[in-house]
């Protein structure tokens, strides 16, 4: 099976929304009027984002879902997306599901592939994603980095730290029993983008991000880009951890995995939630709490912005917590 051959069986679709599809040297997209483009591009490698024995059909779930992740962040709406994809060969058991994945996240949110590049080489996905975000009276009502202000709640949606959990048991670090696993690794390899309730934010936080490489090392940019500092209570992030409840229950042979520092840790900056991370005015709670309903999603206040610079982490009793957490960050 050819480059060509391969496109045609399992990437190319008739355009719907685009104005011109696969199979041309460009895609031709067409904003709605009033709307600005929000594009986004993230790269997946074996060995660096994921394991080789992954499942394909996760893995094109993934793929799209951190782009789409990222347009959540931002309040836009998915339209279309690009695909580059190095192959090792063309494995036709291995394309069919992997496109399956991969279509089956963009068509539940609306969201179709235009184009993009197949060549050898070893394992690579790289999606370039575009949204739409409305312009009201001259103003983007796209949600940044930079808007957040002093006295703001700080916002976590979902659940934090599951990912990071199921990594370090395939790592082979600690144990936990199967069907724990399978909750914690579908958070891992199927990550849920928050786009409903990034549509639902427009006009109401201040600032946003998605938590891709861990909450505190995404906050940061938040506050670098604002001007600000935080404070988060870490007692409420660490509830988010939502296998802690179970975990020592069940067991492992050990209890260094039970040790309030690990979980601590992988909460706060474990990575790989894709959760969205926001903050809002204090007078908005109610409006933040019915943004969280209409799109159900479970959003909890972990803390607040303000005007000090910095990032001071307090336990529930409103003690220090010292702050050793390190996000990740390729080359660092």
């Amino acid at each position: 099976m050819g480059e060509f051959d391969l496109i045609e069986r399992y990437f190319k679709r008739p355009a719907r929304q685009a104005a011109l599809g696969v199979g041309d040297d460009c895609a031709l997209l067409q904003p709605a009027p009033g709307t600005q483009l929000a594009i986004s591009c993230d790269m997946l490698v074996q060995g660096r984002h994921f394991f080789a024995d992954v499942d394909p059909f996760t893995l094109g779930h993934k793929a799209l879902a951190v782009n789409l992740s990222d347009l959540a962040a931002c309040g836009a709406k998915p339209l279309a997306f690009t695909l580059a994809l190095a192959l090792p060969r063309a494995d036709e058991a291995w394309l069919a599901p992997f496109a399956q994945g991969l279509f089956a996240l963009a068509d539940a949110h609306g969201c179709e592939l235009v184009g993009g590049d197949t060549t050898q080489g070893p394992l690579n996905i790289c999606i370039t994603v575009f949204g739409e975000v409305p312009v009201l009276n001259g103003r983007s009502q796209a949600l940044l980095r930079s808007g957040a202000r002093a006295g703001d709640d700080l916002y976590v949606s979902g659940t934090l730290g599951d990912a990071r959990l199921a990594l370090e048991v395939l790592r082979g670090t600690v144990s936990l029993p199967a069907p724990l696993l399978a909750a914690a690794r579908l958070r891992l390899e199927q990550p849920t983008p928050r786009v409903a309730l990034g549509l639902a934010l427009r006009g109401l936080a201040t600032a946003a991000i998605d938590v891709s490489d861990g909450l505190l090392g995404d906050l940061g940019h938040i506050l670098q880009q604002s001007g600000v500092g935080a404070t988060v209570n870490t007692e409420l992030a660490l509830a988010l951890v939502a296998a802690r409840a179970d975990y020592p229950a069940a067991g492992t042979g050990s209890g260094a995995a039970t040790r309030p520092a690990q979980w601590l840790g992988w909460a706060l900056a474990g990575g790989d939630d894709y959760e969205l991370l926001f903050t809002a005015p204090t007078s908005r709670r109610d409006a933040v709490a019915a943004a969280a309903r209409t799109s159900q999603t479970a959003v909890t206040r972990i803390g607040q912005i303000d005007a000090e610079r910095g990032l001071r982490l307090l336990d529930g009793k409103g003690q220090a917590v010292p702050n050793t957490y390190t996000s990740f960050e390729h080359f660092a």
